[in-house]
């Protein structure tokens, strides 16, 4: 089950209605950087680390986890980069926990 995109990409052309498969394109790719700017110099830190690592593999499935994970709170989102917290039910799709892993090694 791929992770939903945020309201207010769902009618975005560069991830709605794309296999989840398809490599993440470049305009796709800068929204998402754009998107996943924090307020937490910690997150930010473990985002960047991530970027480097697979920005040249990332798919719009991947994508989307990323966008599931950034509507989080920062102090949230920072419990489970440190592994403080479990992964939200409603979280929990393949593809976010796949990202998630990139993110924590």
């Amino acid at each position: 089950m791929d992770a939903a995109l945020p309201v207010e990409l769902e009618t975005d052309p560069t991830l709605a209605d794309r296999s989840g498969e398809e490599l993440l394109g470049e305009r796709a790719y800068s929204k998402l950087r754009w998107r996943c700017r924090r307020g937490l110099l910690e997150n930010d830190l473990f985002i960047e680390k991530f970027f480097a690592r697979h920005a040249s593999q990332l798919t719009v499935a991947d994508a989307r986890a990323v966008y599931a994970l950034m509507n989080l709170a920062d102090n949230d989102l920072m419990d489970l980069f440190m592994r403080r917290k479990p992964l939200p039910d409603h979280l929990s799709t393949a593809d976010v926990r796949r990202v998630l892993a990139w993110i924590t090694p």
